[in-house]
């Protein structure tokens, strides 16, 4: 449910104290869309920050609020943010959560679910850009938490600043600086008390695990920071060369310059080839990218691999493709026919007028004499030649003309079956394909009349 409450842009109250950090680093951000904002507002301490932070910097906001309706009392939050909203003419979109949560991680379940109403807000509120509360120490945090689990350069910068329509623009700011900026407005933010729970992670990293290390170490915590600012950069550098790999279509990656990248820049490509196929955040492990590595090194053609999401990565003879997994989704292929003296559409065959058609698919011991030459060939031979992927030749759909293999679509059409030029023939096309057969139209040089 999103709902919307409109109020006239104006700051409220009286004028605002001398600015501190958190308001310089607004005023001077790249981040910033002068167009106008949606503040993803909790309520919490960094949010709300951010959107008063905001309005002193002569911004353009509207405010999302989501309601994850996990404990008690999370309406009576609700209206207190649309209270704050009221007290600063912000226009507010609000939803509930009502359906359940997908299973596994309460935290990233939430979290998915907070995204997906973000999107619809920002859809709604006829703005281009969402900005995110995340501080400094959320960075910190976020680079410790990926260090544990085994992280590369992506994860050494703990979040980037900037991800589609999503930015963060007080990630050089510090949760300290937040809280002295509220204090010197009066403002009293709302408390999650999920921030003090321990049976979470990243709790136990902020209570437990930084401050240790900032005893032992002091300044460790900004050592961290400048760190992950930096890695930040060179991943952007990296995500340039990644996109150039890439092309057109990151799901279908050239295997020849995959081998020659450098392996960061291989195993951006498998992050944001995943990330397209999969429709969601990057969530590759290590172990996934050497899978990958394996893969493109060592696997034959039509060898696969299931990766997180449910995608299937499929070594192909020239391209490594990356799709989601549609088993029992594909339509099934559709012969239409008409008769015809002859046309120039790439996509039909011109076949034998008086032939009877069947569509079929690949049998042992099939045969056809494909043009140009019309020498008798195995079927096997003819898709190798060809080109066509291993896991696709069983599902191939096949014309036969009374009862003979005429036409393998795409591949190889028979010289006896062929229509001669000027004559009245069968117009073959198949219909309902769901992907090309194979991977560059050069491969049928060879069969094609």
């Amino acid at each position: 449910m999103v709902e919307h409450t409109t109020h006239n842009r104006v700051v409220g109250g009286s004028n605002p104290p001398t600015a501190t950090t958190l308001l310089e680093s607004l005023r001077s951000s790249s981040l910033l869309d002068l167009a106008g904002i949606l503040v993803a507002l909790s309520g919490g301490p960094d949010s709300t920050a951010l959107l008063l932070g905001l309005l002193e910097a002569g911004i353009k906001v509207k405010a999302a609020h989501f309601d994850h309706a996990l404990r008690p009392g999370s309406e009576t939050e609700a209206k207190e943010v649309a209270a704050l909203c009221r007290a600063h003419r912000v226009e507010l979109i609000s939803g509930r959560r009502r359906g359940p949560l997908a299973k596994g991680s309460l935290q990233a379940a939430a979290r998915a679910a907070r995204y997906r109403f973000l999107e619809q807000a920002l859809a709604a509120s006829g703005l281009r850009t969402i900005a995110l509360g995340h501080t400094a120490d959320d960075l910190v945090e976020g680079v410790i938490l990926h260090l544990l689990r085994g992280a590369g350069l992506a994860g050494m910068r703990g979040m980037p600043e900037r991800r589609g329509p999503f930015v963060r623009p007080l990630l050089g700011v510090w949760r300290s600086e937040v809280e002295q900026f509220l204090e010197a407005r009066a403002t009293v933010p709302l408390r999650d008390p999920s921030n003090l729970d321990r049976r979470f992670a990243r709790v136990r990293v902020r209570l437990d695990l930084l401050p240790r290390l900032e005893e032992d170490r002091p300044g460790l915590t900004l050592h961290l920071h400048a760190a992950a600012r930096r890695a930040a950069e060179l991943q952007l550098t990296l995500e340039a060369e990644a996109s150039r790999l890439l092309g057109a279509d990151p799901r279908r990656v050239p295997l020849a310059e995959l081998k020659e990248a450098t392996p960061a820049v291989r195993a951006e490509a498998f992050r944001r080839a995943h990330a397209v196929a999969s429709g969601r955040a990057p969530a590759l492990l290590r172990r996934h990218f050497e899978a990958l590595d394996r893969l493109l090194r060592e696997g034959k053609s039509g060898s696969a691999l299931d990766l997180p999401g449910s995608v299937r990565a499929r070594r192909g003879y020239h391209f490594l493709e990356l799709s989601a997994d549609e088993t029992g989704s594909r339509p099934a292929a559709v012969l239409r026919t008409r008769s015809c003296s002859g046309c120039e559409d790439p996509s039909a065959v011109h076949l034998k007028a008086g032939a009877r058609l069947r569509l079929g698919t690949r049998r042992p011991g099939l045969r056809m004499r494909p043009l140009p030459g019309g020498r008798t060939r195995k079927l096997q031979d003819i898709l190798v030649d060809a080109h066509v992927p291993r896991h696709l030749r069983d599902e191939l759909p096949l014309v036969f003309a009374d009862g003979q293999l005429a036409w393998v679509p795409g591949v190889a059409i028979d010289a006896r079956w062929a229509a001669a030029e000027g004559l009245r023939s069968i117009h073959a096309e198949m219909v309902g394909a769901s992907r090309p057969l194979l991977e560059s139209s050069h491969q049928l040089k060879e069969f094609l009349p």
